[in-house]
This record gives C-alpha cells, structure tokens and sequence, in this order.
C-alpha cells in the first residue's frame, strides 16, 4: 500500500510553486492558500511524485490529465469563488481542481463521464477530508438539474460550445467558466447570467484541454 506524506520537502516545494504563479499574474490569494494546503503529489503516480511540483499537467489515464497547476489556479480565480456558495464542476478528473473549491469553502457538486477516474476517486486518500464534495458520473453536458441552481459553473475541458442546459442551471448572476474551442483556438471564456437571462461574456487568454464529449464511457 502506499505511504502517502506531506513532508517538509513537498511543502517547500509546494511553496515555490505557489510563488511562481503569483509571478505569473495569480492575485486572489484565496486560491493561492488553498492550493498551498492541497498535496498535489498525493494526485500523482509514485513515479512522478519528483515532478509533482512543476507547473505542468499529467497524465492520470482513460486519455485525461490532472491540469497545470497554472490553469487551475487561473480558472478559479476567474470564478471569484466566495465560501458556501454552491459551485457545478463539470470534469472531475483527478479531483484535484474539486478539492481547490472545497478548501475554498464552497459546496462541490463534480461530474464525472469516464467511469474509470469516477471509481477512482472513491478510494482516493484525501475524500475524506472534503466529506462535502458530491461525485456524479454522467454527461457533463446534461449537468445537474435535480440540484440547480448553481452561483458557479466551472468547465475543465474544451467545450465546442456553450452548453444551453448548463447556462439553465446558473443562477441569475451565476458565473461560468469555460475554455471555448473556436477552430481549434480554445479561448478562456467567463460567462455572467443576467436577471433577464442574458449573458455577458468575457474572454480572456489562450489555453490547451483535453475536448469535453457527450454521453458517458
């Protein structure tokens, strides 16, 4: 079985981390601390646990990636996410991006298409310290119905567009983010729900995901 640890080390390292992405324009120090209590080699395989630090994403199978420590930072800032509000991820993944939320205090709701990584995060170490995050396996197009609406949608792969049963499911001042794929540019986009269900958009710099897909696997 392995030996998960948090040591000085993975600290220190974890710490030259954070100060690089504050170099690289990450200002809401929210995100920063929460990214600086997670162990992000706790996400990783044994053999890349030496590289768990670098500002690079991984692969964690079934074709994913656990994102750029950057991008995920970039995201969540762009979210403005605030404690107890009510946050849709759609890509769980390796989780880790849904623990940033969680220690931000919000309430995660994360969607989950590849049913391998869903199994996977039943058994991963660090559930147990957000008993608040619900996992789902399904289509992240379809998001949640059953449970919006939601303050905060958040997108970890390329969508080819803005899913409308998503925008559906935002508040009325809700925010969504989402890498949009525009041939084959994938833009950072926020999108804001008005009252009137009009949307504001935003777009923001270029990024690389992995393409958002219908249905379940």
């Amino acid at each position: 079985m392995r030996n998960y640890e948090d040591s000085y080390r993975h600290k220190g390292l974890r710490k030259k981390l954070l100060d690089s992405l504050r170099d690289k324009g990450i200002t809401d120090e929210n995100v920063l601390t929460a990214m600086t209590n997670i162990p992000r080699h706790y996400f990783l395989d044994t053999a890349l646990e030496h590289i768990a630090y670098q500002d690079r994403a991984f692969p964690i199978g079934e074709g994913q990636t656990i994102s750029q420590p950057y991008t995920v930072a970039y995201q969540t800032q762009l979210l403005e996410v605030s404690p107890h509000q009510k946050i849709l991820e759609i890509g769980t993944g390796s989780a880790y991006q849904a623990m940033v939320l969680a220690e931000m205090g919000a309430s995660v709701f994360t969607i989950e298409r590849q049913r391998n990584l869903f199994e996977a995060t039943k058994k991963f170490v660090l559930r147990s310290r957000y008993p608040g995050i619900k996992f789902f396996y399904g289509d992240g197009f379809e998001g949640l119905p059953t449970f919006a609406p939601f303050d905060k949608i958040i997108i970890t792969a390329a969508a080819p567009f803005i899913p409308p049963k998503l925008i559906d499911q935002l508040k009325p001042g809700g925010k969504m983010v989402i890498p949009l794929d525009e041939d084959g540019r994938q833009k950072m986009m926020r999108i804001t729900k008005n009252a009137d269900g009009s949307l504001d958009e935003e777009t923001f710099s270029d990024f690389s995901f992995v393409p958002m897909l219908k249905g379940r696997n």
